[in-house]
């Protein structure tokens, strides 16, 4: 008989807590990618987002974390495009789950663990975790039959399908929401009763409203769980796909790839044995096509074996080219590889974290990177650290000295005319950078990185805005009163690109290595902890006034050039 839970099972007391303290661990975690063709833009995005909120935490000294990847090489698709290719299963993963690695190398994904579900040990907690749900009772053998969607690996009702006509003119059911074909599929496999697990999916929805974001997919989920929850296939015929782990017991059934998938999330930290020591404080990364799988089917089958579902899971929407979906057959699959060596890696790491709004789909097109890459990057950031660090207008290469009688401190700077050189509109400037790294933790804890990037782009204008307002290579250093003035505008500036510094560290490491090297931030004086901005201003010390500055890094971002007529598509001819 199935054992419902009556309540969700606590952590235990070694795992991380769901407040927000220091020293709590975290697994965040990113898709597995499945290994039938190489990576591309989409797959990228994923995980940037999930290593810009890693390296975010890191930097605010949560505590302990890790950050997980891999690739899912089990299923029929694998088995199918391995026969196309002429080569096996085992030997196409191998290759691509290498091109996986090599292109979140490439692009600084800081993965603290790569798991494949090849290896020896996941297949263990798999099998180990199908005892587990057999133990509870939630799985029983019945015949299955429906519509079979197997690049999706999953069973579809006729409200997902349209009827359309294959490449031969013949009627078929294709999915409404990827275009692919299905096919009637019969036959006797295990059953996970996901049907029981309706309401209890429901309480933790409730009692955990911010447990999936952003918010409208958040209420995608409270719907389709206001819709009947018919017992799930989670198992496939062995006769039919050899390519997966048997299931314990029947070797005439393999488990399904899903269930298969999801463990990794477990196995990846210990399970069965350790798991306990993170679990459940798990943050998933995943995209809206699989949504259903992580917020409906992994939390059940987790209740089913008395695990308590993912603290949260972020979710976010797709990249199309130009308008149109990626597809190999349009030939517009975006190669990211060639994308970095054309965009600079971190250019291309900021184009996707800063255009991409998880709640909706985002489109990519070559002139669309050229021209944020060179307004935001080059010409706003680089051109004010290059102006503000030039000989000519710092030739002390030092950080120069605030005078707080050129720059009072006050209430209310509507009133501070005629008490110092500043303007209301440097107060203004002041304020939003003070504010800035509030907002941008909250952005960043929100899975809105698009908005904090906004927010640091909108403050890096004004501060251009600040140092050309007062032109500073036209005062008389020759006049005291002058020379204070001219320190303290320097001064203000390199405070507010230490800021943008630590800030961007998450989405452009390299390039924000640089800046600060510049401005010689120490670093055990990059976290987002201590980070404090322009203290002399509040009447305190500043431990970088009177410091000499870095060796000049030379330009921060090179202006790109128009693209050329080319797309960035993914090489297919090596798989």
């Amino acid at each position: 008989m199935l054992r419902l839970p009556r309540r969700l099972p606590r952590p235990p007391r070694r795992a991380a807590s769901t407040g927000p303290g220091p020293g709590r661990r975290l697994l965040l975690s990113t898709p597995i990618f499945y290994a039938n063709g190489p990576p591309h833009i989409g797959h990228l995005y994923s995980a940037l987002l999930a290593d810009a909120l890693h390296r975010h935490r890191g930097l605010r000294g949560a505590g302990p974390g890790r950050l997980s990847t891999g690739t899912d090489e089990h299923g029929l698709k694998i088995q199918q495009a391995a026969a196309a290719a002429g080569t096996s299963p085992p030997e196409l993963c191998q290759r691509v789950s290498g091109l996986f690695r090599q292109a979140l190398t490439q692009a600084a994904v800081s993965f603290t663990d790569f798991i494949r579900t090849s290896e020896p040990h996941h297949q263990r907690a798999v099998r180990h975790f199908w005892g587990a749900l057999q133990d509870g009772g939630a799985l029983y053998k019945g015949c299955y039959e429906g519509w079979y969607c197997t690049p999706e690996e999953c069973f579809l009702p006729e409200s997902q399908l349209a009827e359309r006509r294959d490449a031969q003119g013949r009627p078929c059911k294709v999915s409404l929401e990827t275009g692919h074909q299905v096919h009637w599929t019969k036959e006797e496999n295990y059953m996970f009763r996901l049907s029981a697990f309706r309401d209890p999916l429901r309480d933790w929805l409730r009692d955990n409203p911010h447990a999936i974001a952003p918010d409208p997919f958040y209420q995608r989920v409270l719907r389709w769980l206001e819709e009947d929850l018919p017992d799930l296939s989670i198992s496939r015929e062995r006769s039919r796909l050899q390519w997966g782990i048997p299931v314990p017991s029947d070797p005439t059934q393999t488990i399904y790839v899903w269930v298969d998938a999801l463990v990794n999330y477990l196995s990846v930290v210990g399970y069965p044995e350790t798991h306990g020591e993170w679990w459940p404080a798990a943050h998933h990364v995943v995209g809206k096509d699989i949504l259903k799988f992580h917020a409906v089917y992994w939390p059940a089958l987790l209740m089913a074996v008395g695990l308590a579902p993912p603290e949260r899971i972020f979710v976010h929407s797709h990249w199309t080219v130009r308008g149109q979906k990626m597809s190999k057959s349009l030939g517009n699959v975006i190669d990211p590889a060639a994308c970095i060596g054309q965009y600079t890696l971190d250019g291309f790491r900021y184009f996707l974290l800063r255009q991409g709004v998880p709640e909706r789909d985002c489109d990519y097109y070559d002139e669309k990177v050229v021209k944020l890459v060179n307004s935001e990057l080059a010409d706003a950031l680089g051109g004010l650290l290059n102006r503000s660090t030039a000989l000519s207008i710092n030739p002390s290469n030092t950080y120069p000295c605030f005078s707080e009688s050129c720059f009072p401190k006050v209430l209310d700077y509507r009133e501070a005319k005629g008490l110092g050189r500043a303007s209301p509109e440097d107060y203004e400037l002041v304020a939003s950078v003070a504010s800035l790294p509030l907002q941008v933790a909250s952005y960043f804890e929100g899975f809105q990185i698009y908005k904090a990037l906004e927010c640091i782009a909108l403050c890096v204008r004004q501060t251009n805005g600040f140092f050309q307002r007062h032109k500073p290579w036209k005062l008389d250093r020759r006049d005291p009163a002058e020379q204070l003035w001219l320190d303290t505008i320097i001064h203000v500036t390199l405070e507010c690109l230490r800021v943008y510094g630590t800030l961007l560290q998450p989405v452009i490491p390299h390039a924000a290595d640089r800046l600060l090297s510049r401005l010689a931030v120490e670093p055990e004086e990059r976290g987002l902890s201590s980070l404090t901005f322009l203290p002399r201003y509040d009447g305190k010390p500043c431990p970088f006034e009177g410091r000499e500055l870095g060796p000049d890094t030379g330009v921060l971002f090179h202006r790109l050039e128009k693209p050329r007529q080319r797309q960035h598509q993914v090489e297919t001819k090596k798989l």
